[in-house]
């Protein structure tokens, strides 16, 4: 099974870019069942109020889990006290699998590592190329698996993809997604200095064609055992999720390792 592990979708509110204003998925779907993915995980756009972005992406997911997977949403500050009260109810309410953050929005802070901690949930962070944090929130919390997008740094910055390398070969809680790197042979150094097991495919759609994003990881040459991790095994590992559903309105396995 191929699983898209970082997708967006969603109406934001924000109105100064694609990633803020609107992200539909009817394009993208076309795209990813043409390139064979079989499973995607959708992140709400930015918004001013992420506790309302997180319900109306369940209002997408919930129709079909064998299709898709949710992240919940939060802000640093914005939602700061309250922090685990929307990711519970993402969580348990609508069968989250994970937690979003961003730093256009914020720094992550403690009481985000300390909910996921609880709830053993993953944390998809991005960065914008500010890979030291990294270091510091993989020491503090060796249970929390954190994937850090765009090997570091959507931006292109070299230094941070090879700052992010060298933490991941520090830490065995870092992994970090494919999607929008376009430095190939940094791809291909994680590979050699970490391995494919820390890696996932992501495209971050519905701007990123999936096809597009799949086909770095085909050109990573890898073995077929690694390949598969590296398109859906991995995110099953980090998600503790044991299967998917077979049907529509199913529920994920259970999320015990």
């Amino acid at each position: 099974m191929i699983i898209d592990s970082h997708c967006h979708a969603g109406k934001g509110d924000g109105l100064t870019g694609p990633w803020d204003t609107s992200a539909p998925l009817d394009r993208y779907l076309r795209r990813a069942r043409a390139a064979g993915v079989a499973h995607t995980v959708l992140l709400p756009a930015f918004s001013s109020d992420y506790a309302a972005a997180n319900r109306a992406l369940a209002s997408i997911v919930a129709p079909d889990r064998s299709r898709f997977s949710g992240y919940a949403m939060v802000h640093p500050v914005r939602d700061q006290g309250r922090i685990a009260a929307i990711v519970r109810e993402a969580v348990d309410g609508y069968g989250f699998r994970g937690i979003k953050i961003h730093r256009h929005d914020a720094r992550i802070t403690r009481e985000i590592c300390e909910v996921a901690d609880e709830l053993s949930v993953p944390i998809l962070y991005d960065v914008m190329g500010e890979t030291w944090t990294v270091d510091l929130i993989a020491r503090e919390y060796p249970r929390v698996e954190f994937v850090i997008p765009h090997l570091g740094s959507f931006g292109d910055d070299w230094r941070a993809h090879l700052s992010l390398i060298d933490i991941m070969s520090r830490h065995r809680n870092v992994s970090t997604d494919t999607s929008g790197v376009r430095r190939f042979d940094y791809l291909v150094e994680a590979v050699l200095r970490v391995g494919p097991e820390r890696i996932l495919y992501g495209s971050d759609g519905p701007e990123l064609h999936p096809g597009v994003e799949l086909a770095k990881v085909r050109a990573l040459g890898l073995d077929p055992t690694s390949e598969l991790a590296v398109l859906g095994g991995n995110w099953l590992r980090v998600t503790r999720a044991r299967g998917l559903s077979p049907g529509p309105g199913r529920a994920i396995a259970s999320r015990s390792a």
